[in-house]
């Protein structure tokens, strides 16, 4: 199905009724007045695993970097699950980049408690994750704000010079020579006027994650629970009928996490429309006190002692916009296994839906990501990384997993330094020298065939 393409923000406020779908930014902000909080050679939005890998790999690259982030933590879902396992951190048990290895190595400084390895995924306590994240940032020099959001865009010739962020003391501008978003809803590139994509009728769902404490292994499986949570459904109607994910919190005994379908049962929700995002995270809210109090009032002695230990500061959300590259990935470019001479990160792992009605959880082969998909097709200084990357609504479904999304941000972090150091645009920066600095970091490009399998 062919993507639709969204209204751009600044085309709808500009042109009014004459803003169509595909329509190009209209006139631009040339200048902010709002105060200059800083200037940097690389600004990255959002601090989730793309914005993580997108800052280390930018500092690193000897870029004077700022990540900012709108929450207290930096993470997203891998924080703010409360412990979902980050997926394709070290496929194959083998290290993927020197980027992903600086985070995983800062959690095991911590200890068994903090971390464990599993075949591809690390099994992380999140409250250790969250503070290891701030080391590895720190020990390659990368500067970060939290409590800061992107409200807007500074675009000066077809070109983003800076971002507009809301902040205690009102809107304040960071100026920047090249922005990596890696807001995963492509917030920044909206706002800059950059094309973007969304398939509404097809809208992957919402998860607002679960933590349980109390819970007796000995006396208890993870079957048990989702039995009578799904038990519950007659009596508490917003529990899904989807899948139940449900494991132990890194090397805790007693306390649990609960990933799920979310809101699959609720129909399509668009994560960027305010009244919709409003009425999913307080019904998601109320679903997760649905499926503790079924899992209570279950006959099982032992599930009746489970307590409610915490729900997620947030719904995860899947899929909202997607920039428009210069290339858009495909669901067939996944199940192919397809290469590009501009590649600049793989994907690995499955092609997965997540909870989409309808949609079915399918293998795919590790496929490269070309420099074309993380460059936006007509606005120049921008840079994406993450699941905001310009791909179909299934190719987005291929590359979610958060080592992925990684690995994107940390192709697009060193993208922005280099240009940024050159002073060019990302656009006329030479991809053989973008590939030899993250070859320098760790990034094989050269997966034969022999190694699809052992590198999901």
């Amino acid at each position: 199905m062919k993507p639709r393409t969204a209204v751009t923000r600044r085309g709808f406020l500009v042109a009014g009724a004459a803003a169509t779908a595909g329509n190009a930014r209209g006139a631009a902000q040339t200048a902010s007045s709002h105060p200059v909080l800083d200037s940097v050679d690389v600004l990255v939005v959002g601090g989730g695993t793309a914005g993580i890998g997108a800052a280390l790999g930018a500092a690193r690259t000897g870029a004077k970097t700022l990540l900012v982030e709108n929450h207290s933590f930096f993470g997203g879902v891998a924080s703010w699950a409360l412990g979902m396992q980050p997926n394709q951190m070290r496929p194959g048990g083998k290290p993927r980049s020197a980027v992903h290895e600086l985070v995983i190595q800062k959690i095991q400084a911590y200890g068994d408690a903090a971390i464990r390895l599993g075949v591809h995924e690390i099994w992380c306590n999140v409250e250790y994750m969250k503070v290891a994240i701030l080391d590895a940032l720190d020990a390659a020099g990368a500067r970060y704000l939290v409590h800061t959001r992107a409200v807007d865009a500074v675009v000066q010739r077809n070109r983003i010079t800076g971002v507009v962020l809301g902040t205690k003391r009102g809107l304040m501008t960071v100026q920047a020579k090249t922005v990596v978003d890696c807001t995963g809803d492509a917030d920044v590139a909206y706002y800059a006027g950059a094309e973007t994509m969304t398939q509404p009728d097809a809208l992957m769902p919402m998860t607002l994650a679960v933590a349980l404490s109390n819970v007796d292994p000995a006396r208890t499986k993870p079957a048990d629970i989702e039995k009578a949570i799904r038990n519950g459904r007659t009596k508490y109607p917003l529990i899904t009928s989807g899948f139940f994910e449900i494991e132990p919190v890194a090397n805790s005994r007693t306390n649990y996490w609960i990933n799920h379908a979310g809101t699959s049962d609720m129909g399509r929700i668009d994560a960027t429309d305010p009244l919709a995002r409003s009425r999913a995270e307080c019904d998601s809210r109320r679903q997760a006190l649905q499926m503790v109090q079924a899992i209570r009032e279950s006959d099982d002695p032992a599930l009746q002692q489970i307590e409610w230990a915490a729900g997620g500061p947030q719904v995860s959300v899947r899929e909202t916009r997607r920039v428009k590259g210069v290339y858009i990935l495909t669901e067939e470019d996944a199940k192919k296994g397809r290469t590009f001479e501009d590649a600049v990160a793989w994907r690995s792992g499955f092609l997965d839906p997540g909870g989409e009605k309808g949609a079915q959880f399918t293998s795919m082969l590790i496929h490269d990501v070309p420099y074309r998909s993380i460059l936006a097709e007509k606005l120049d200084g921008l840079l994406v990384g993450g699941r905001c990357i310009s791909a179909t609504h299934t190719g987005a479904a291929a590359g979610k997993s958060m080592g992925n999304c990684m690995a994107t941000g940390h192709a697009a972090g060193v993208a922005a330094a280099l240009s940024a150091l050159k002073n060019i645009v990302p656009r006329d920066l030479k991809v053989p020298d973008l590939q030899a600095r993250l070859r320098a970091d760790g990034v094989n490009f050269n997966l034969g065939d022999r190694e699809q399998k052992g590198l999901r």
